[in-house]
């Protein structure tokens, strides 16, 4: 084993929560001005240590939330042959956990790219994702797999599940604004709670998922056509659907009224709901800067903007 590192960033699904379990399609991005970064070092012993905000001591007694990137690197190790190589394993994360943003998938993606550069082993994207998923169905039960696919992704992704994610391009005008309600999401109870509902009464929840799908249609649409109020009206359309499945709160909605009073074309939650975060359509900086300020005076506990040219120079 030598030094290395591994990097992956934060993701934003724009449009198609819960849906995408259900083999609906969704759009996510990368948020490359939040970057997680994972360090690994050899020791000479047999330790294990991690160092992260998420957990700090021995991998072997590690529980939720490091549990399942804990079985992670159990798996990676044994693939290794390393299984008595000890280490110091440092998490430095600019995410905030259980906001929506990809933390647990960045943090799998950047550990799978530094145990992959110790042993400088090449690494495809099919590899990288399967491993992701290891910890990822233990930290969320049924996940959909689009947030590793985004996490380590460089562009804009279009994702149906089982199928290859897809790159594609945004306009180079307009602007996502991201808020954090400071309330953790509920990824594995969020995603439980709807999966409960489509059980009991299908006819009542079946064509919300089903115009998720369409919503997320549209607005792929709109961003090859840099449409941003179709764009906008999709995001809305989205929401809906989501508050309707229960899966937004008092907190989301309220930043999303605000968001709207600021003049965003449209605003929805990102992520599994219950909490986390929302994000906001401007047209312009201008107006991103406008939103900002009401979705803080609204009581929002950290906001970030992404410009759409971000994205557009990554494909």
């Amino acid at each position: 084993m030598n030094q290395s590192t591994g990097t992956s960033y934060a993701k934003i699904i724009l449009i198609g929560e819960h849906a995408v379990v259900y083999g609906q399609p969704a759009i996510a991005l990368p948020v490359r001005a939040l970057q997680l970064k994972a360090t690994l070092t050899p020791r000479r012993d047999r330790q294990r240590l991690i160092e992260s905000t998420f957990y700090r001591g021995h991998l072997e007694v590690a529980q939720f939330p490091f549990a399942g990137i804990a079985a992670l690197i159990d798996a990676l190790q044994a693939f290794f042959g390393a299984s008595t190589q000890g280490f110091d394993l440092r998490i430095d994360s600019q995410l905030p956990p259980e906001r929506g943003m990809g933390s647990s998938a960045a943090t799998a993606t950047a550990v799978i790219r530094a145990w992959y550069a110790a042993y400088e082993t090449p690494l495809s994207r099919s590899a990288l994702l399967d491993w992701a998923a290891v910890s990822e169905r233990a930290i969320h039960g049924n996940p959909s797999g689009l947030d590793a696919a985004t996490t380590s992704a460089t562009a804009p992704q279009w994702f149906v599940r089982g199928q290859a994610p897809q790159p594609i391009a945004f306009p180079t005008s307009g602007a996502l604004v991201i808020a954090d309600t400071g309330t953790m999401g509920q990824t594995k109870a969020a995603v439980a709670s709807v999966a409960a509902k489509l059980k009991a009464a299908p006819a009542q929840y079946q064509p919300l998922i089903t115009g998720i799908g369409a919503a997320v249609a549209t607005a792929r649409t709109a961003l090859a056509a840099s449409d941003l109020p179709r764009l906008g009206a999709a995001l809305d359309e989205s929401q809906r659907a989501l508050h309707a499945l229960g899966v937004s709160s008092a907190a989301l909605d309220r930043l999303i009224t605000a968001a709207h009073s600021a003049g965003a074309l449209g605003a929805k939650l990102t992520g599994s709901g219950q909490g986390g975060c929302m994000i906001a359509l401007a047209q312009d900086a201008r107006t991103a800067r406008r939103i900002a300020t009401a979705l803080t005076t609204a009581g929002a506990t950290a906001v970030w903007t992404h410009q759409f040219a971000e994205s557009e120079a990554l494909v």
